[in-house]
């Protein structure tokens, strides 16, 4: 295994129970600081492991709930209607989407969690999750469903100024 040097800053008392550590191991310094470091790496990794099966467990239900509207939207709005009749709408997270709870606005888990990803669901409805201002013709619809806002469900279009939505 290749090893690299490595230049730690340490307070004088640290260094010293360190050194005294050693001392009494019949080992370095350095061996003390990579045990440590493993060990704290393993705890982690172990952590991450238990949290992705308690993820699991905690989406399989909602997964099997919403799979069959996710499946049948045939638009952003389609979809985001169905979810918020069950409960729950989408909103963007990163470069992806989230799924939140309507009420209590938590978030759930990532989109691509419960089936086709942002990429697959942005080329099935031909274009982005509307996330940002948009500009909505009014022969399109004659009102705004909020993308976002749980509390918004929509907005007459005459009460927009300029025509302009923050989804």
């Amino acid at each position: 295994m290749t090893t690299h040097e490595t230049i730690l800053k340490l307070p004088d008392p640290l260094l010293r129970e360190a050194c005294d550590l050693a001392r009494t191991r019949k080992q370095t310094v350095g061996d003390i600081v990579r045990s440590a470091l493993a060990t704290e790496l393993r705890k982690a990794r172990k952590k991450v492991r238990k949290r992705m099966r308690t993820l699991e467990v905690e989406v399989a239900p909602v997964r099997a709930e919403l799979a069959r509207d996710l499946a049948e939207a045939t638009s952003w709005y389609d979809l985001q209607a169905r979810l918020r009749n069950k409960g729950y709408f989408l909103r963007p997270a990163g470069s992806g989407l989230s799924l939140v709870r309507l009420i209590g606005d938590a978030r759930i888990c990532s989109a691509s969690a419960l089936g086709p990803g942002y990429g697959a669901l942005r080329e099935r409805f031909g274009g982005p999750f509307p996330g940002g201002a948009r500009q909505v013709p009014e022969e399109e619809t004659g009102q705004v469903m909020s993308m976002s806002s749980p509390n918004q469900t929509s907005l007459p279009l005459d009460q927009i100024d300029e025509g302009v939505v923050d989804f």
